[in-house]
């Protein structure tokens, strides 16, 4: 039986109990049979990018994150905004996949979880970087979910019907 294809989930926050992991959690447990939904761990591991360091070997913690995405048939991102762009944390991880070619032509997209009027910020830069890195940005699956605080039940996924069934649809568009 064939491996079923790869969904990689970045989260853009590493705070604890963060709803956009929150999300990203749930869409992993909303996910069909036929996919493998991989939450990508370790985005705080990753060292400050540095274009002097983007060569064989990569640091350890780069090749892991550039081995997902290669091995991913597509990436759903969940990011909250800070500042009014992307945290500090998730854009250097996304600098470090400029130099790759592993997202080129990947289909990505993105959930906002954030209240309504805010994440804009963070979604105007996203698609900023995502055309730098040449990603295939799948616009029926960027969609704004808006997830109050405190929504997630103690496993850290999120109990709303309404939430995971919105979640799951946008695996549907993003595999589609």
């Amino acid at each position: 039986m064939p491996t079923p294809p790869m969904i990689l989930l970045l989260s853009g926050s590493v705070r604890s109990g963060s709803s956009n992991e929150a999300a990203l959690r749930t869409v992993r447990a909303v996910a069909p049979d036929r996919l493998r939904v991989v939450l990508h761990e370790g985005p705080a591991e990753l060292p400050h990018f540095n274009p002097d360091d983007d060569h064989d070997p990569l640091p350890p913690a780069v090749a892991r994150l550039r081995a997902a995405i290669d091995e991913a048939a597509a990436v759903l991102i969940c990011t909250p905004e800070y500042a009014g762009t992307l945290p500090g944390a998730f854009k250097n991880l996304l600098d470090w996949t400029v130099g790759g070619t592993e997202i080129c032509d990947k289909p990505t997209a993105w959930i906002n979880v954030a209240a309504p009027g805010r994440g804009h910020g963070a979604e105007a830069t996203l698609r900023t970087v995502l055309g730098y890195t040449g990603a295939r940005i799948v616009e029926p699956a960027c969609v704004r979910i808006p997830v109050a605080p405190g929504t997630a039940g103690p496993d850290g996924v999120l109990t709303d019907a309404d939430v995971r069934e919105r979640l799951a649809e946008v695996l549907d568009a993003l595999t589609a």
